[in-house]
């Protein structure tokens, strides 16, 4: 993130993700984030292109190659595993042929687009946003050292060549897409895809302990399929429900009426969307203390930090004391789309500077 705004009106191009439209309707957390950096840019002024699936919707100018592969499935069933990397390739390939319409490329993909933008890498920036501790970012980044990536954290930079950091973006969602919430519905909620990752079998555990309701909505790993099955089902029945995938109407129910949001995550969280939309509830969040959480979540005003379960069942006692308004003004304060736009703005200016202007 770079210092003080700039006005200039800039030519932005956004390039989302393939598999679900931008917005999704419900799974898409990529998508949901390029959507809603696009519809602010576009309201700040901007010249936006968004490349995305044709089932997608958007402000800025939609580009298609053809639809997201979530309604290819839909229509078809399932589909040859290729079918991804086709769809990309031909995403990709309607950039190529219009990059010099633009002051910046903003790429959300994964491997591929590093290539396609050859010489114009000074000129783009990537957000990833998955972890980057892996072989295939070493190797990756290890080979294309001069593509300027935006963290979405500081604990997902401190995995990222200095080579590559251009700056840290955290994440912002549409101010008005959550209310605030008054927290009445007397339960806990987790939302999460049932994995090892994300262990909602950890939050059963927290609200037996806390002898407290739990909601649990987000749906089956498909990377991960045996673990619903073995780890949250024996559990589910009065107390302890899964209601499935949200969508935003069901979402805002789910964390308006929640005493608290549990966030017991097993690995180095690169942002953590959920927690914020929380937030946007004036819902608490307690936390697990990996990844990110301690740049989003500030103890005893937007929830708790812990380490383990029995501290996490301690933590909720507290969470429902906390002022759900003071919380939803955190949101507004640090976690709208209006504020991440303007950060990527500065970040993109700063980029175009160094690119040679």
């Amino acid at each position: 993130m770079t210092d003080g705004p700039t006005t200039q009106r800039l030519r932005i191009a956004q390039v989302a993700p393939v598999i679900f439209p931008t917005p999704p309707s419900g799974s898409g957390g990529t998508e949901r984030i390029v959507y809603d950096l696009t519809e602010a840019l576009v309201a700040q002024g901007h010249d936006v292109t968004l490349f995305a699936p044709s089932d997608s919707r958007s402000s800025a100018t939609l580009v298609s190659a053809g639809p997201s592969l979530a309604a290819l499935k839909h229509a078809r069933g399932e589909v040859a595993p290729g079918v991804p990397a086709a769809l990309e390739a031909m995403q990709l390939g309607l950039l190529a042929e219009r990059l010099g319409q633009f002051d910046i490329v903003h790429c959300h993909g994964e491997f591929a687009h590093a290539a396609v933008l050859g010489a114009a890498r000074s000129r783009s920036i990537t957000t990833v946003h998955w972890r980057l501790d892996e072989c295939d970012r070493e190797l990756f980044f290890g080979h294309f050292t001069d593509l300027p990536v935006a963290a979405i954290s500081a604990a997902q930079a401190s995995a990222l060549p200095s080579a590559n950091l251009a700056g840290i973006v955290h994440h912002g969602i549409a101010r008005d897409r959550y209310r605030i919430g008054d927290g009445a519905g007397g339960y806990l909620a987790f939302i999460g895809r049932m994995t090892d990752q994300k262990r909602p079998d950890r939050a059963i555990a927290i609200a037996q302990a806390a002898e407290m309701p739990l909601r649990l909505a987000g749906a089956v790993d498909v990377g991960n399929p045996t673990y619903f099955a073995k780890h949250v089902a024996p559990a589910l029945g009065d107390a302890i429900v899964h209601v499935g995938e949200l969508d935003d109407a069901a979402k805002q129910d789910l964390l308006g009426n929640a005493v608290a949001l549990l966030f017991p995550i097993d690995w180095p969280e690169p942002f953590g969307l959920v927690m914020i939309e929380a937030m946007a509830c004036g819902t608490p969040v307690i936390a697990w203390d990996k990844g990110s959480v301690r740049e989003i979540v500030e103890p005893g005003v937007t929830g708790f930090i812990v380490s383990s379960e029995a501290e996490a069942a301690e933590a909720v006692a507290k969470a429902a004391m906390l002022d759900r308004r003071a919380i939803r003004r955190v949101f507004e304060q640090r976690f709208t789309a209006d504020r991440m736009a303007r950060d990527y703005v500065d970040l993109y200016a700063a980029q175009i500077a160094r690119a040679g202007g």
